[in-house]
């Protein structure tokens, strides 16, 4: 059996950043609080230079899909609950 690859982007809108360096600090605490609970890698990929929008990348690997997309959707319910964060749109692709 290969290597099953997921990865999910976040469009997410960050209430209340006032500055790019505003929106740094809250990205990093979740970006730090993402990778460290789940395994997985985070990068920030899209909409670097706008105060309150995010664009961030998840990924993991594993050899059975089912736990790629739980830890995928575990993401997802994290950032669900953080407190002035909204998550606008994702899209997923299972390699």
């Amino acid at each position: 059996m290969g290597a099953i690859v997921g990865v999910r982007v976040f469009d997410i809108h960050i209430e209340g950043a006032q500055s790019l360096k505003e929106k740094r600090y809250v990205l990093r605490s979740v970006k730090d609080r993402i990778a460290n609970r789940f395994n997985v890698s985070v990068a920030e990929v899209g909409h670097l230079d706008k105060w309150q929008r995010c664009e961030i990348a998840v990924a993991t690997v594993s050899r059975e899909r089912v736990r790629v997309e739980r830890a995928l959707d575990a993401v997802r319910s994290l950032l669900d609950g953080e407190p002035g964060l909204r998550v606008i749109e994702t899209s997923t692709d299972i390699f």
